[in-house]
């Protein structure tokens, strides 16, 4: 180290204004800068992504508020708005969160060419809707939302003994079935108009406890089989009845 008084001196300029490289011109650009069209096209989207945002707010706002004039005259733009869409309830957080695996399934009993008949394995429906959502960015509502909410209309339309209540009970055991056998179609090679029964069970698996709870919940699956219910021509598809009409055509 060189003695202080030996210290090389330093130019006071040169510390106060130390050098700098070359200054890079920067440059904005304000929207009077852009053109007519350009600036038009701004505007309109954003008055657009406005507007759309004050719709949503009202009618998520009409649809969780409580019954009014307003939301009851409205109901069924509100109702067609946030289903399926946006649609709210309470299962995921308190006071009853879910706690188990719910399945569909469907086998047929189907008409062979001698006369006789045979039935399938059982279809895993649910199975059939997971594979459309999982790893896509953009899943289809009905895979997501169809056969799901077809099962809860039915189970909550028919009592603990499984019979219907009134015309909803009645209806949605058609609603489910139907769905059930358009799916067996897409899924399957098999001929809809051959097929005579149809047959749905559910199945029911307890969600394992987390590992850092002491609970040790049975996980084994049950199922719970409905009873036959026979296929009519009302329930094809209209594709596999214009074929079958073709064919009975001279």
């Amino acid at each position: 180290m060189l003695p202080s008084d030996t210290a090389p001196e330093h130019d006071a300029e040169h510390d106060a204004h130390p050098a700098a490289g070359p200054e890079v011109p920067t440059e904005s650009v304000s929207l009077g800068a852009l053109s007519l069209p350009a600036r038009l096209t701004v505007a309109v989207a954003v008055g657009a992504v406005a507007v759309y945002t004050v719709w949503h707010l009202a009618m998520v706002f009409l649809f969780v508020a409580p019954s009014n004039t307003l939301s009851e005259d409205y109901r069924d733009t509100v109702r067609g708005y946030i289903y399926p869409e946006f649609e709210q309830n309470w299962k995921l957080f308190a006071p009853n969160p879910l706690q188990r695996q719910e399945g569909l399934e469907v086998r047929a009993e189907v008409r062979g060419a001698d006369g006789g008949t045979e039935i399938t394995d059982w279809l895993d429906l649910g199975a059939i809707d997971v594979e459309g959502i999982r790893h896509n960015p953009l899943p289809s509502h009905t895979a997501q939302n169809l056969m799901r909410r077809a099962w809860d209309f039915y189970v909550g339309a028919h009592n603990e003994d499984g019979d219907p209540v009134g015309q909803r009970g009645e209806l949605s055991a058609s609603y489910v079935h139907r769905i059930a056998l358009l799916r067996l179609g897409e899924e399957t090679d098999l001929d809809l108009d051959a097929v005579e029964r149809l047959q749905l069970r559910s199945s029911t698996t307890r969600v394992p406890a987390p590992d850092w709870r002491a609970e040790n919940y049975d996980t084994d699956t049950y199922y719970e089989e409905l009873d036959w219910w026979a296929v009519t021509a009302e329930d094809l598809p209209r594709g596999a009845l214009a074929q079958d009409d073709e064919g009975e055509q001279p």
